[in-house]
């Protein structure tokens, strides 16, 4: 016969388990890899406009300006 105590030493067993299997359910990621991750990142910034072109060439245009002005600074003063 099964003693009452035994019993419920199952029956929290059981349920140990059935909160392990929830709580492994509800880390589970989206992604099964991180190229995967970066992709589906990647994608919805381009959707949200970060990724401009302008923005990337800001850098190039302020050195042409700058470059512009001390040549223009330079043909002045000589």
């Amino acid at each position: 016969m099964d003693s009452p105590r035994r019993r419920n030493a199952h029956a929290v067993l059981v349920s140990l388990e059935a909160d392990a299997k929830s709580a492994r359910g509800g880390f589970a990621c989206l992604f099964s890899s991180s190229d995967e991750y970066e992709r589906a990142l990647i994608s919805e910034r381009r959707a949200q406009g970060r990724y401009n072109h302008w923005r990337s060439r800001w850098p190039i245009v302020i050195f042409v300006g700058c470059s512009l002005v001390v040549a223009g600074s330079v043909l002045l003063l000589n």
